[in-house]
């Protein structure tokens, strides 16, 4: 009887271990921008008004995260062999990805339900569905890094390599490559203007100081856009195409035919940005804030963990 009981305390306490971390719940109908912290592993939630909603401290060495649908989060590391999928409303682990170490990004695209992972060991891209079960895997060139996605087809930076390779998201065959800028950094697609913006850092003492625009059908370069000094973070919304200059620590918005509407100083060392209700937020690396902007200027300013790195934005759901 001892020995039964002592098997049963051994089991309850397995079960429990298996269940994984558990943080503060979401309400699903909260809207949040949420800052990524990656030297103090953590993600801290603001509201509108920038105050803070909770922060969900790890032990893990997270260094990115992507929203998948509403409900979801998934955090992943570069030196991390996993990538775990937390459901926002529940605080809960949900699933473990063994994807190995390497991870560079992960971005979903909401209109085919699946989600992309890039790594830079195995240069590779590999997607999963909604659900987390691996589909495909696709070889790359050097160092594959941003990706967004556009009817059917998936465009990936390989930022120490000179190709950006497009995909069909069906077959996950490679179907064009263009010629672009190597150490490029960061991309959006503006549909109507039949474009694709791609930023970078550039090379050694040559710093880039452009967004280069390609023809997104042929992947013709068509022109630049000076934004010195160089722009990574690319993000879009209505009208409007926010980009941030990390080397001078300036964000510019521009109109989606390439006109900067205006610019502004801001932040430490940024890396991101992301619209989020009637402010663009900004992510100031080296001094620890969070900064809410418009065209007049920062209107708030709100401390997080070390390290902000990435910045996630969820809307209302009506």
């Amino acid at each position: 009887m001892k020995n039964q009981i002592v098997v049963l305390l051994v089991c309850i306490f397995l079960m429990s271990g298996c269940s994984g971390e558990r943080f503060t719940e979401i309400n699903p109908h909260q809207p949040f921008v949420a800052s990524v912290n990656i030297l103090q592993p953590s993600l801290s939630f603001f509201d509108y008004e920038g105050k803070e909603i909770t922060t969900w401290d790890f032990d893990a060495a997270y260094t990115g995260a992507a929203l998948i649908q509403h409900d979801r989060v998934l955090m992943y590391g570069h030196d991390l062999t996993e990538a775990h999928l937390y459901e926002l409303s529940t605080g809960k682990r949900v699933e473990v990805i063994e994807c190995g170490a390497g991870t560079t990004n992960v971005y979903y695209d909401e209109q085919t339900e699946r989600f992309f992972m890039a790594n830079s060991k195995t240069n590779t891209v590999t997607s999963y569905d909604s659900q987390a079960a691996k589909l495909s895997e696709q070889k790359l060139y050097n160092y594959p890094m941003s990706m967004t996605a556009h009817d059917g087809l998936l465009y990936v930076v390989n930022y120490k390599d000179t190709v950006l390779s497009v995909l069909d998201i069906d077959t996950f065959q490679v179907v064009d490559e263009w010629d672009i800028a190597k150490s490029s950094h960061g991309i959006a697609i503006l549909e109507e203007q039949h474009a694709v913006w791609v930023g970078g850092h550039g090379q050694g003492n040559r710093p880039n100081e452009t967004i280069d625009v390609y023809d997104l059908e042929t992947g013709e370069r068509l022109t630049e856009i000076n934004m010195p000094l160089m722009p990574i973070g690319i993000t879009e919304k209505g009208q409007e195409v926010a980009v941030i200059s990390h080397g001078k620590s300036t964000l510019y918005v521009a109109n989606r035919e390439g006109e900067v509407l205006w610019h502004q100083k801001v932040g430490a060392n940024p890396f991101a940005a992301a619209y989020f209700g009637k402010w663009i937020a900004v992510a100031g690396y080296d001094d620890q804030t969070i900064y809410f902007v418009n065209e007049q200027g920062v209107e708030k300013r709100v401390k997080t963990k070390e390290g902000p790195f990435q910045l996630l934005a969820r809307e209302d759901i009506k």
